[in-house]
């Protein structure tokens, strides 16, 4: 029996569909969800989310939030999530150069600013890892998840 798996943020909902494996990073560390799993609440760090079904695994870039497990159900509330086959790799590269060049240039006297710049700065490394890793990933069998098909 597979476990049903939803990805949302406050915007949409980024995945709805069946997984044979849900691979999350918590705060605590990295984590892998099968079925059957005993119920779960833990809080997620930025980290790269990996649903894989039928030997293909699709990659998300999540930016914290909260992973749920419950009766063959994954339900992950991200404060922030992409899907690799969206991540514009310029842009990404981009945003941590701004980032970096203001933290170097002229690093803030505010911590809020300080952290809004760690985070940005972990947020684009995050994004580029992801992107570099989007390629379909194929075990024996393995087919190419249609990505339409999870909006």
């Amino acid at each position: 029996m597979p476990l049903r798996v939803e990805i949302i943020t406050q915007d949409r909902k980024l995945y709805d569909g069946d997984a044979d494996i849900v691979v999350a990073r918590g705060i605590e560390g990295e984590m892998g969800i099968l079925p059957q799993h005993a119920p779960l609440v833990t809080a997620l760090a930025y980290g790269e989310v990996r649903v894989k079904k039928d030997g293909v695994e699709e990659l998300f870039a999540v930016g914290g939030g909260v992973l749920q497990v419950g009766n063959d159900h994954v339900i992950i509330l991200a404060d922030s999530a992409e899907h690799a086959e969206e991540i514009d790799m310029t842009r990404a590269e981009h945003a941590r150069e701004r980032a970096r060049t203001m933290m170097e240039s002229a690093p803030p006297t505010d911590p809020g600013q300080q952290a809004a710049l760690e985070a940005a700065i972990k947020r684009a490394d995050l994004r580029l890892k992801v992107a570099r890793r989007r390629s379909p990933r194929r075990g024996l069998g393995g087919s190419p998840i249609d990505s339409e098909s999870h909006n």
